[in-house]
């Protein structure tokens, strides 16, 4: 077993997350459940990879993932950072001040209520535990609870139902109006380096990582739409150079209300140089990175399935997690040698050797498309191929292109049915996903398949979004039919995924975009951004470094690379 440690930076990766762990809390629960589907009974999946086992000061066994998670004061809503359900931390921790012996004001928020969904989740384990397990006295409505959660989220916090360690949950000091205007990497490199908070986010995660025996990588997901890319930056930075050899994934992601159009010129050059000088930094520090975040999922390819809400978080963040669960799911698959059973999986790797697989292929280039299904449509009779053209982007500001010869892929399918709802057996998909291959136009250089039976279970806290088109286990229906209201957690029991890493020249717009804005507005002669990046604590000297690294970056895809094309397909 090779463990991964999680870390969660910023408001709307914490809401990533929030789903990501409900997915597992999920997984853990079927797999004991007698009546639960075989997939999830019999999955080859080892959560050790991403949990570990304690017990609390009272001798009681726990379970808890194996992450830390930084947010702003105050955002844990009615989680206490001991990761208990109670009042938030910035409304019951006591004022403290020693060296102060005159008057003092003291102003208390007022503590956030828990919503519907969180009291009953609160009674049922009062309950769970009072009857030894059984949980006959339900006093709540599951369709209740759905309701409530499509319109009474404000907190990640407030769809959560997994238990966290005392070390995971993180909040930074300062005061709610600097968290206000939190909205560019200025502000919180700044904040940060008043603040000193670095050691403390560094000893939480010291805290996990010395206690793995093998660990195989950091999954790191950072809301980089503002300040919180600074604080990642710099912590990005201390892992580097404290853990040299760990490789590091990195998903960037956005919440859709962030691309909103600027109010005034000084705005938008502002949103451009944060882009860029966010993702150079964030670029430097880890081994692979995801951009993830369409300005709009409501009307995205994924429109004619799920019928999202861009305005609520809780719908937006789902789609991430999902993808992002079905990216992780190579790292914990078993029987994964020569003498591996072919029946329950195929295609095991860390995340060492997909760094590999992505940025050591060829042009050296770290920066990867996700492209999804979700739903994964279904294998069909005869000799007719896996629809290999279902997988869109959710990396935003890329090329639809795909005619890349020297672009290198890892692609991950888990619990895809057969026409008529059976579940697919390892090797149909294998042999359907090789015909595909096959098939295309033009081959990747190379290409990784790995591929699980177990669907992407859906939680009770889910978002309502299924169209009528989706059936119990995810299967694609027909067509959507107008008018109907849209399918919850109490519809949908499961859905097939699948979800694609891409090196390609297809990011070369994405990555040329920041290069160009950095160099137009922060290094050319009379640049118009030269004092905002001053004000943000940036010499000239480093205001360069950042323009080349983007120009280096922007180089290994340039297609006169002289590479040579040999696709390969594993």
């Amino acid at each position: 077993m090779r463990e991964v440690v999680t870390v969660q930076v910023g408001g709307y990766a914490n809401f990533v997350g929030s789903h990501f762990w409900n997915f597992q809390d999920e997984l853990l629960g079927l797999a004991d459940d007698p009546a639960a589907d075989a997939a999830f009974r019999t999955a080859p999946l080892d959560m050790d990879v991403l949990y570990r086992a304690g017990e609390t000061l009272q001798g009681l066994p726990t379970y808890c993932p194996r992450l830390v998670s930084v947010g702003s004061r105050g955002s844990l809503g009615s989680l206490s950072s001991s990761g208990v359900p109670g009042l938030s931390t910035a409304a019951s921790e006591q004022l403290n001040i020693t060296t102060w012996s005159g008057n003092v004001t003291r102003s208390v928020a007022k503590p956030h209520g828990r919503n519907l969904f969180l009291q009953s989740l609160a009674e049922d384990q009062i309950v769970s535990t009072s009857n030894g397990g059984n949980n006959s006295q339900k006093n709540v409505e599951d369709k209740d609870l759905v309701e409530c959660l499509e319109n009474d989220v404000n907190f990640w916090t407030d769809y959560t139902k997994v238990q966290y360690h005392p070390q995971s949950l993180y909040e930074m000091n300062g005061s709610w109006t600097d968290f206000e205007k939190f909205d560019n990497f200025g502000t919180a490199r700044e904040v940060v380096s008043e603040w000193s908070q670095m050691e403390e986010m560094n000893e939480r995660l010291r805290f996990f990582v010395e206690e793995c025996d093998h660990i195989q990588g950091i999954q790191f997901i950072v809301d980089d739409s503002g300040g919180f890319s600074s604080v990642a930056a710099q912590f990005l930075e201390t892992i580097a150079d404290d853990y040299t050899n760990t490789p590091v994934l990195l998903y960037c992601v956005r919440d859709p209300v962030t691309h909103g159009s600027a109010r005034n010129q000084r705005e938008t050059i502002t949103r451009s140089l944060h882009d860029a000088v966010s993702f150079s930094k964030l670029s430097s520090f880890c081994s692979l990175v995801v951009p993830i975040g369409l300005p709009t999922l409501s009307q995205s390819y994924l429109s004619p399935f799920l019928s999202i809400q861009d305005t609520k978080p809780f719908h937006s963040s789902a789609i991430s997690a999902a993808s992002i669960h079905t990216i992780t799911v190579p790292f914990r698959l078993q029987n994964a040698g020569p003498a591996s059973n072919l029946a329950h999986s195929s295609g095991n790797i860390d995340i060492r050797e997909l760094a590999h697989i992505i940025s050591d292929q060829g042009r050296q280039n770290k920066v990867t498309a996700l492209d999804v299904a979700m739903p994964a449509p279904s294998l069909k009779d005869g000799n007719d191929l896996w629809n290999i053209k279902s997988l869109h982007s959710l990396t935003p500001e890329i090329s639809d292109e795909e005619e890349d010869p020297y672009s290198v892929e890892s692609l991950v399918v888990h619990g895809v049915l057969r026409a008529g709802g059976q579940r697919a057996s390892i090797s149909q998909v294998k042999d359907s996903m090789c015909a595909a291959y096959e098939r295309r136009a033009t081959k990747p250089k190379f290409s990784h398949l790995s591929v699980s039976p177990c669907p992407l279970p859906i939680p009770l806290p889910f978002p309502s979004f299924f169209r009528s088109n989706i059936g119990r286990h995810g299967e694609i229906v027909g067509s959507h039919s107008e008018g109907t209201p849209p399918k919850g957690s109490l519809d949908v029991e499961s859905i097939p995924m699948a979800a694609r890493l891409r090196s390609s020249n297809a990011v070369l717009p994405f990555i040329e975009r920041r290069s160009l804005s950095l160099q137009k507005l922060g290094v050319a002669r009379g640049a118009l951004g030269t004092q905002i990046l001053r004000d943000w604590g940036f010499g000239k000297e480093e205001i360069e470094d950042l323009a080349e690294h983007l120009a280096r970056m922007v180089r290994t895809l340039s297609p006169d690379d002289g590479l040579t094309s040999d696709s390969d397909y594993d």
